[in-house]
């Protein structure tokens, strides 16, 4: 049997954590709303969510910049539809 692994000091809320992993988030992504949920709860994390317009809003150029901030390889010459999908699954 596998023995679990902590996801380190770091993370707030643990349970939160793995099942946000196991839902397909990054660890970095699961890490940021678990630490987010531990400060305050994880509803209010919820209704904070939802203040920039959808991806689908935003020009190529915006993007690119996101990704560029993300760091997120061969964002130069992606398409509009794959920066929105590597910029939601980063």
């Amino acid at each position: 049997m596998p023995q679990e692994k902590s996801p380190g000091p770091s993370v707030k809320d643990d349970e939160l954590y793995e099942s946000l992993r196991e839902d397909g988030n990054s660890k970095e992504k699961a890490a940021r709303i678990a630490n987010a949920a531990a400060g305050s709860s994880r509803s209010e994390v919820g209704k904070r969510g939802g203040g920039s317009p959808a991806y689908e809003e935003w020009t190529v150029e915006e993007l690119r910049d996101r990704a560029a901030e993300l760091d997120v390889e061969g964002r130069s010459s992606m398409t509009k539809d794959e920066l929105i999908e590597a910029l939601r699954n980063h």
